[in-house]
């Protein structure tokens, strides 16, 4: 029987910022007989918004549930490749998967909340992997929900469902979720799609302040949302890398024209 390896992140001093945190190399990946992803080349940069575009159907969320190897619990999926994050080949069947996990945390489209209180979904994740003191859940509580700038709006009703709460909140109580596990990587798809435009410019300033901290993998269709937020711009079509780049370069200078005719024009010839 194969031994589990934990999976060791180190979180790298902020001005090491830049330097790549996940290298995703020769990577494809199948549903059954189709070719999602076809030899996908890619780094996602430390600290920063690396924000993927693309039309529907291009791999995106393909590609981010990878890196968390959430695609395994699908049947019929399959890849080959590489994914490394802190020198190692997270795709090996040997990685620890919880681990992994914990430390590539990912936040969805739609609000996932538990039906339970919210100061419990802040802790579901948490309290699995180690025992806490009545204080210390307290602390982590705090903590997490004013990380996501919704410590005042619920202090007074923590003990109140979740599903309580609106949808903005919510999505926020599930990055909170997500924090109090200590990640190194967040992955976001298209975490503001469900969201009315107050909400979703709250989530967009939490992604910038949280990038201090973090490395943000980010999935989205709007491109003015890109253009506001991104640092690192992948361009994805037909399950393949397009364009990669700084925000600058892409929307400015693009290599290829049909990166040009997709930023700007919203319209994809791939």
């Amino acid at each position: 029987m194969k031994q589990s390896v934990n999976l060791k992140i180190i979180h790298p001093k902020p001005d090491d910022a830049g330097s790549a945190a996940v290298n995703v190399s020769d990577f494809h990946a199948w549903f059954g007989d189709a070719h999602i992803l076809d030899n996908l080349k890619i780094s996602f940069r430390e600290f920063q918004i690396n924000c993927i575009v693309g039309p529907s159907g291009s791999g995106k969320s393909t590609l981010i549930r990878s890196i968390n190897r959430m695609n395994d619990d699908v049947e019929g999926f399959k890849c080959q490749g590489e994914i490394h994050i802190d020198g190692r080949n997270i795709l090996r069947r040997a990685e620890n998967v919880a681990t992994l996990r914990k430390a590539v945390g990912m936040v969805f489209q739609k609000p996932v909340v538990f039906p339970k209180s919210i100061a419990e979904n802040v802790l579901f994740g948490i309290r699995h992997a180690r025992k806490l003191s009545r204080q210390e859940k307290l602390q982590i509580v705090e903590e997490n929900l004013k990380s996501v700038s919704l410590w005042k709006e619920v202090r007074h009703r923590l003990h109140e469902k979740a599903g309580s709460l609106s949808i903005g909140q919510q999505q926020r109580l599930c990055i909170a979720r997500t924090l109090a596990v200590k990640p190194a990587v967040i992955l976001l798809d298209e975490p503001t799609s469900s969201l009315d435009p107050v909400s979703a410019r709250a989530i967009e300033d939490l992604m910038i302040e949280l990038k201090k901290d973090y490395t943000l993998i980010f999935v989205t269709h709007n491109i003015q949302q890109a253009r506001r937020i991104a640092d690192q711009l992948i361009f994805m079509c037909n399950g393949k890398i397009i364009e990669q780049g700084t925000k600058e370069k892409l929307f400015q200078h693009p290599e290829k024209e049909q990166t040009r005719k997709y930023l700007n024009e919203e319209y994809c010839d791939c």
